[in-house]
């Protein structure tokens, strides 16, 4: 069992990395495990298909992001600071990934928005369940946000929306350049997108 998990986890591993560098639609299974160091036979025992080891790097990935987005808007700070820290962290985490291997990754999720949606039914709900998710926790800051008189907004959940695809379209940006200092964007047009009432610091202040 314990081989058998350490072999799954290899694959998932090889995936990810191989999906984050090139996407999915050019890998092959026999390139995947390959890289994941594993026998051919073992990829079909843990994975029907190309389409459900996609999956299985989604709700990985997912449920990573999760705990970290959870852990951020969950605190006790107040709830524009906890917003600006997701930021804060989302530029991070691709400036680590850029020193790694030389280029902006970009978000998995809207990466393989692009190049599977139109093409794979089961992965394109899967991206919408997480993106909703996404929504409905930055909805729920917002909504504390308008509790303690910060912001103006009045319908929380499309400004949550609107958050969510800022946030998306800075980190597409940045893969496109290849440059972080794009996400640096993200937080005043945030501000202005929530009418926030006092100043508040600048993301890397």
């Amino acid at each position: 069992m314990g081989r058998s998990s350490d072999a799954r986890e290899k694959i998932l591993s090889a995936a990810r990395s191989l999906i984050e560098l090139r996407g999915y639609s050019a890998l092959g299974v026999a390139e995947i495990c390959k890289t994941a160091g594993v026998p051919k036979g073992s990829f079909y025992y843990f994975f029907e298909s190309k389409e459900a080891l996609a999956l299985a790097v989604i709700d990985e990935h997912w449920t990573a992001q999760r705990r970290d987005w959870t852990r951020v808007l969950n605190s006790d700070a107040r709830p524009l600071e906890r917003l600006r820290q997701l930021f804060e962290e989302t530029e991070a985490a691709q400036r680590v990934g850029q020193q790694s291997c030389g280029t902006v990754s970009g978000c998995m999720f809207g990466n393989l928005t692009l190049e599977m949606s139109n093409r794979t039914e089961v992965v394109r709900k899967r991206l919408q369940e997480i993106f909703e998710s996404q929504v409905e926790m930055v909805d729920s800051v917002i909504t504390e946000a308008v509790k303690h008189d910060e912001v103006t907004v009045t319908d929380t959940r499309e400004a949550a929306r609107s958050v969510v695809a800022q946030l998306e379209g800075q980190v597409l940006f940045a893969k496109l350049y290849n440059n972080t200092s794009r996400l640096g964007a993200v937080w005043p047009n945030c501000l202005a997108l929530l009418g926030a009432r006092t100043p508040q610091a600048p993301v890397n202040a």
